[in-house]
Formats: structure tokens, C-alpha cells, sequence
């Protein structure tokens, strides 16, 4: 189970994880949470049917991470897609943000349960909601990543070029986080596979 997600009774998963690792997701989940901002919740007085029709923003990011987090739904070919594309955003884009909250949250939170054993480390066990809700912070932990660091869809189909960074290139512990992420998200997948 070290390192690799196992599937669990129930349809949950668990993984081994040492106090380093816990640190780092931790970290980055925090990370994630600060990066997508706090969320407007409605006062409890709120009519909840007039709530869903909040009317959030309708430019997309300018930070570059953001905005591959809350992409264009029609690009930006031409000014009538923009115009579409800004539409759907100001009607979707704070439901998807309080979705990577709720999911960065149960990140934080399922890691904050956890009990250190006397070697350093802790299995974490996963419900199913709770593998849900890892699946979205991993995605957008490695989305946030590997925008910060520029891969593209060639670094992406050959990952060589990730591990031939030397040790002294300064984006050389991101671009592990970044690998590290990915083999959690796809050991996660497998585990959750019929």
C-alpha cells in the first residue's frame, strides 16, 4: 500500500502515507484553497432558489492557473463565442468554485484526522465521497502545477523531459509534486474501477 492507493470495502480506497507526504498535500491543498479564494456562501435568510441564480463573474481569470482551472466553454475565437463563453461562466463558475473548495477542504480535512503511528507515518482511509472528493483536489493540484511550470501536451505524452530536469533547476521539487500527484490520481482511478 506504500505509496499507491488500495481499494477498500464499501467502494473506499486507502493509502500508506509518512509525515513528509502529509505535509505536502496538506501544503498544497492550503495552497489550492488560497488560490481559488474564498467562497460568497448565502446568508441563511437567502431564498435558496434565487441563490442558484447567482450571477457570478463573467471575464475569466487573468492568473494564469485560474484560468486553466475555469476555462473559456467556448473559447475565444470570435466575439459571439465570448460572448457565450462569458454567459455560461457568470451562471457556472461559482457552483465550480465552491466544488474545488468543498474538494481542497475534505483534502485538509481527512489529513488533519489522521494519527501519526510511532514510525512516522499513517494509513489514510477513504470513503467514497471522500475518493471523490481527492480525485478533484489531485486533478486540480496537478493542474495548478503543471500550468505554474508550463507543461504542455508534448511534456504531458513524454515525461522524460520532466525527469531530466537536473537537481539544481529550481522547479525540480515542483515537477516531482507534480509527478508524485499524478501517480496518487492514477492509482486512485484504478482503485475506484469497476
Amino acid at each position: 500500500m506504500a505509496g499507491h492507493f488500495e481499494a477498500t470495502p464499501g467502494g473506499g480506497a486507502a493509502v500508506a502515507l509518512d509525515e513528509v507526504e502529509i505535509a505536502i498535500l496538506r501544503s498544497l491543498a492550503v495552497q489550492l484553497l488560497e488560490l481559488i479564494g474564498p467562497g460568497d456562501e448565502p446568508a441563511e435568510d437567502v431564498d435558496p432558489l434565487a441563490a442558484l441564480f447567482a450571477e457570478g463573474p463573467s471575464e475569466p481569470p487573468t492568473d494564469p492557473a485560474l484560468a486553466r482551472l475555469f476555462p473559456e466553454a467556448y473559447g475565444d475565437q470570435d466575439t459571439e463565442l465570448r460572448a457565450a463563453s462569458a454567459e455560461f461562466r457568470r451562471f457556472t463558475e461559482n457552483d465550480l468554485r465552491a466544488r474545488k473548495r468543498t474538494d481542497a477542504l475534505a483534502v485538509v480535512r481527512t489529513l488533519d484526522a489522521l494519527t501519526i503511528t510511532g514510525d512516522g507515518g499513517a494509513v489514510l482511509e477513504l470513503t467514497g465521497d471522500e475518493c471523490r472528493n481527492w480525485l478533484g483536489a489531485l486533478n486540480d493540484l496537478r493542474l495548478t502545477i503543471g500550468t505554474r511550470l508550463e507543461v504542455s501536451d508534448e511534456d504531458e505524452g513524454e515525461a522524460g523531459s520532466l525527469y531530466r530536469l537536473p537537481d539544481s533547476d529550481p522547479r525540480k521539487p515542483m515537477v516531482m509534486a507534480y509527478l508524485w500527484l499524478g501517480a496518487l490520481q492514477e492509482t486512485l482511478v484504478e482503485t475506484l474501477m469497476p
